[in-house]
């Protein structure tokens, strides 16, 4: 059970009812974690700027979600990674070898293997990382508007993990347990 309330959108008013409007319009259903957000409508209209910004950006839809695969597990977030793991496999194709080794910020696939592990290296170091480290993204053909997006994902990553492990939302996605406890 949830520690924070589910807003539902039956029972939102004003600002509230609005936004859970526009997701329900753009993504087909409210997700219990938009609903625990709706508490904070400044929260929420943060979160539904950003992430749609970056849906816009240069980092394909595969990627976005295997980087955020690879941080739910970081963050033992169930939640986003259950919620991840579904959206990478029906919406993004991700094959199901792909989505497990984004667990562990990896790749077969070298340009995807690069970006997570700079993302990895990011969330691990708190931000500060080597520069041979970015050296090496960069030899791998990582753009720096790449690694700038790479940052802002993880920052509406760790929002959503954060938020999601604060408030144990209530998980409708099919279940998939982290494996590390960070």
């Amino acid at each position: 059970m949830s520690t924070l309330p589910q807003i539902e959108p039956t029972g939102a008013t004003g600002e509230v009812a609005e936004l859970l409007a526009e997701v329900k319009k753009n993504m087909g259903a409210v997700p219990n974690l938009v609903k625990v957000m709706a508490g904070s409508p400044a929260l929420l209209k943060g979160w539904l700027a950003l992430s749609g910004a970056l849906s816009d950006g240069v980092l394909a839809p595969a990627i976005r979600e295997r980087l955020a695969i690879a941080t739910a597990e970081f963050n033992s977030c169930e939640y986003c990674l259950s919620a991840h793991t579904y959206v990478a496999a029906k919406v993004a194709k991700v094959e199901a070898t792909e989505l497990e080794a984004a667990r562990d910020a990896k790749s077969a696939d070298p340009r995807a293997a690069a970006l997570l592990a700079l993302s990895d290296a990011i969330i691990r170091g708190h931000g500060k990382v080597d520069r041979t480290v970015l050296a090496d993204a960069r030899t791998a053909g990582v753009t720096d508007g790449e690694i700038i997006e790479i940052v802002g994902n993880l920052a509406l990553n760790i929002l959503t993990n954060y938020l999601n492990n604060v408030a144990d939302t209530d998980n409708e996605w099919p279940l998939v347990k982290p494996r590390t406890h960070s």
